[in-house]
C-alpha cells in the first residue's frame, strides 16, 4: 500500500541532544555565521552555501522544494550549546516504493566529530522507518569525502557501490558518488539498537 506524507506538516524530531525542526527562510540569521566564516564546510558539495548570497539561495531553494513536495529540510539545534548548528533533509522521497534519501547535511566545524551527527541520524532514521514506513533509506557522498563516508558506515550504513561521474562539484569538475543504505529489516535487526547504544555513551 502506498504511504502518505504531508509536506505541510511541521515535523519536529528530537532527543536529549538535538532538535530538528523545519527549515524556514528566516533561519538565515542563525546560519549565516557558518556561511561567512567557514566556507570549507561545503568543499565536497554539489551545491554550496558559502557566503551570504549562497546561503540565502540555499535556504530559499530548499524551502521551495518543500512547498513543491520534493524535499523536507530541517535546521539542526544543539541542545548542549543552545545553538543552531547546521541543516539536513529528507529528499527524493518516493512514497510508492517507500524509499528516501537523507543528506545535504552540514554542521559548523565546532560541532563536527562531537557525536551530534549520530543523534541527528538516529532521530531521522527512526522517523523514516517507524513513522513514514520507509523500506529503504539511502545516503550519498562524494567518493573522496572519507570523513563523511566513515560517518555513514559508523551508523550502520552498507556500501552499495560508486556512481561514476555522477555529478558536478562546486569547481565544475565531475565527481563520483558513493552510495550507502540501510534497509528496514536492518534497522530493526540491530542497526537501531547499536546506534542507540553509541549515542547513549
Amino acid at each position: 500500500m502506498t504511504q502518505t506524507f504531508d509536506f505541510r506538516q511541521d515535523i519536529v524530531l528530537e532527543n536529549e541532544v538535538v532538535k530538528l525542526r523545519p527549515l524556514q527562510t528566516d533561519d538565515f540569521r542563525y546560519l549565516v555565521e557558518y556561511a561567512v566564516n567557514e566556507p570549507e564546510i561545503w568543499e565536497y558539495f554539489t551545491e554550496g552555501a558559502a557566503g551570504e548570497d549562497n546561503l540565502r539561495h540555499f535556504i530559499e531553494s530548499t524551502v521551495k522544494n518543500r512547498a513543491d513536495q520534493k524535499d523536507y529540510p530541517f535546521i539542526v539545534f544543539d541542545k548542549r550549546t543552545k545553538k543552531y548548528v547546521g541543516s539536513t533533509r529528507f529528499y527524493h522521497i518516493n512514497l510508492k516504493h517507500q524509499t528516501l534519501l537523507i543528506g545535504h547535511t552540514w554542521y559548523g566545524k565546532k560541532y563536527q566529530g562531537t557525536g551530534l551527527n549520530k543523534h541527528c541520524k538516529f532521530v531521522l532514521l527512526q522517523y523514516a522507518f517507524e513513522q513514514m514506513g520507509m523500506e529503504r533509506v539511502e545516503f550519498q557522498a562524494n567518493a573522496k569525502n572519507e570523513r563523511s563516508i566513515y560517518a555513514m558506515k559508523s551508523i550502520g550504513c552498507v556500501v552499495e557501490g560508486v556512481l561514476r561521474s555522477y555529478a558536478v562539484n562546486l569547481k565544475g569538475e565531475r565527481r563520483d558518488s558513493m552510495v550507502l543504505s540501510i534497509l528496514k529489516e536492518e534497522w530493526f535487526g540491530g542497526v537501531k539498537e547499536k546506534l542507540e547504544q553509541k549515542i547513549q555513551k
